[in-house]
């Protein structure tokens, strides 16, 4: 069985062959193996996103922001799904949260909404 990291590296693979459904789908095995593993959610988050797949793009970058609440580029990519989605409040209220880290400012974890 492969590892999640080396499962990871196939997905950036599949991405940059275009095939965004299968990447996505290792993408998923990567975080169902490793819940911790930061840099699969918000690859899955960009995969989805890039799939038209909003919704599920916004629950991954949701992820992403619980594991790292102070991570800049984790709230600009859940900005950005936000956006896709049509939830721009949402989105002009991650795209806050990413400034206030690019300023050097730091992100309540009690802010971030709880996973279902």
């Amino acid at each position: 069985m492969m590892s999640p990291a080396d499962l990871f590296d196939e997905a950036t693979g599949d991405i940059a062959l275009g095939d965004l459904e299968a990447a996505a789908e290792k993408f998923r095995e990567c975080v169902r193996r490793d819940p911790e593993f930061f840099d699969a959610w918000h690859a899955l988050g960009m995969a989805l996103m890039k799939g038209g797949r909003f919704p599920e793009a916004i629950e991954a970058g949701l992820q992403s922001v619980r594991l790292r609440p102070n991570d800049q580029l984790a709230w600009s990519s859940l900005s950005l799904f936000y956006v896709r989605n049509g939830q721009i409040p949402e989105a002009e209220s991650a795209g806050a949260k990413a400034r206030i880290i690019s300023w050097g400012g730091k992100v309540n974890p009690d802010a971030i909404p709880p996973a279902d």
